[in-house]
């Protein structure tokens, strides 16, 4: 049987990471993620995997963001008995994330009267399957095919996955691609191996804000919002977000070019991810980030941050009547300590709401990225009456051009290029560019198609 691939997830929309790979033996499973911005009340979010769970003889995690993790532990309930291969950062933020998702999925499952999707003894029977991989290694993941992981800089620990039958016939699924350059992450990797590359596309039909106007930008917005007397609202991804915006509050800070007023980091969720990027920065950090972590003692961590883990801390925050600025998750808004605070304080002129990451459509963040007076948030309308400011430098996915420019990479052995994990539009989008740029077959792949993958390219499989 010739190398096949069926888009069970991460075709027709930007989360839901899920591809099924078949060899001529074995099979394997790239991500496992759940769609994010859906109501939790469908009842397809918790219905059965469209394949046989017990006949994989593996699952390859990309990175630990949940659309790309956040229904592993569900295979588990469904027979799942094969090995788990990430990066050793990938493990210990799955392991967090996971454990996060499980206790907010059992609130909205009794809401809702469902059962839980998972829990925390599916997550312990997930993770004591995990073997832990390093970048440039190759190794067989499942009976004739073997797998190699390259560096995308995207969060920390993220990685493509290139796969590669015994015919050598090679696909490689990219998982997210990193913006760069990072500041302290390290670049994103060519992938030159692959006779076909399935490649995301969040931000395949835009541009952001170039590197180094980014900084200014958030400079300036935040002089503005402080200078009202308010309340700064940041919902922030636990993930590489939140450990970028501290980076850059701590130099903005100690510079001199903001006030010194009190940031709180309202997430246990995000202060345990940023104790794991100190863990791994030895390892996975430019030289030149370890070098100014050394001298500083943390990246991350400055005076006048104050980290509220507990319920308690949390709830003192509204005794602070002076400006402040308060990141918290989740980074869409449609749930996490984020909402209550965006109850209490969007209601104030004076308050300042960043947006600082993709926003799903039907989120509460993209309504009130599209400038929206009233929001829904944990059932209770709220009014808009604060300032609401977008940034688009941020993003931790590179824009139309760095795609282009991976892609371009990929270039010879690769013939034809998926642009999957994006809204339809922009995976169009960026599939156009390929084809007239780089003269490659580029197809935008649809939720449940199956492909043969050869050297020459992939052709489809009519599914019954």
């Amino acid at each position: 049987m010739a190398l096949t691939l069926t888009f069970y997830g991460g075709a027709d929309t930007v989360t839901g990471s899920n591809f099924l790979v078949e060899g001529a033996r074995g099979k394997l499973l790239v991500d496992c993620g759940i769609e994010q911005g859906r109501d939790f009340s469908e009842r397809e979010m918790y219905a059965p995997f469209d394949y046989d769970v017990p006949s994989l003889d593996a699952l390859v995690i990309t990175h630990a963001h949940l659309d790309h993790i956040g229904r592993a532990p569900k295979l588990i309930r469904e027979g799942f008995k094969g090995t788990v291969y990430v990066t050793g950062p990938t493990r210990d933020l799955m392991d967090i994330m996971l454990r996060d998702s499980a206790r907010i999925l059992a609130e909205n499952a009794r809401e809702h009267g469902l059962e839980p999707m998972y829990d925390d003894r599916d997550i312990d029977a997930l993770m004591s399957r995990i073997e832990v991989v390093k970048y440039h290694q190759e190794w067989e993941a499942a009976p004739g095919l073997s797998c190699y992981m390259r560096n995308t800089g995207h969060i920390l620990g993220s990685g493509s996955v290139r796969i590669k039958d015994e015919d050598d016939v090679a696909l490689c699924i990219t998982g997210d691609i990193g913006a760069t350059p990072n500041v302290y992450l390290k670049d994103a990797e060519p992938v030159t191996d692959a006779d076909v590359v399935v490649m995301e596309s969040v931000y395949g039909d835009r541009k952001n804000t170039e590197k180094g106007d980014r900084v200014p930008e958030l400079r300036d917005a935040l002089k503005r919002a402080i200078a009202r007397g308010g309340t700064v609202l940041i919902p922030a991804f636990s993930l590489e977000r939140t450990q970028l915006m501290l980076y850059e509050l701590s130099n903005l800070m100690d510079a001199g070019e903001l006030p010194k007023i009190t940031v709180y980091l309202d997430s246990p969720l995000a202060i345990k991810a940023t104790a794991v990027y100190e863990k791994w920065a030895e390892e996975y950090f430019r030289p030149e980030a370890v070098e100014e972590m050394h001298r500083e003692k943390s990246l991350f961590k400055f005076p006048f941050l104050k980290e509220t883990p507990s319920r308690e801390e949390s709830m003192s925050i509204w005794q602070d009547h002076g400006p402040k600025i308060i990141m918290a998750g989740a980074g869409m808004s449609h749930g996490g300590r984020i909402g209550r605070h965006e109850q209490k304080f969007l209601p104030e002129s004076t308050t300042t709401l960043m947006i600082v990451g993709y926003q799903a459509p039907g989120s509460p963040g993209r309504r009130l990225q599209d400038g929206a007076t009233h929001v829904q948030i944990d059932r209770n309308k709220v009014r808009v009456r604060a300032h609401v400011e977008s940034f688009h430098g941020w993003s931790a996915h590179a824009d139309r051009d760095g795609l282009v420019e991976f892609a371009e990479s990929c270039q010879p052995r690769t013939k034809t290029f998926f642009t999957a994990l994006g809204e339809p539009s922009a995976a169009r989008f960026l599939a156009q560019r390929i084809h007239e740029y780089l003269g490659a077959k580029a197809i935008v792949p649809e939720k449940g198609q199956k492909w043969e993958i050869t050297k020459e390219g992939a052709v489809q499989i009519k599914v019954p």
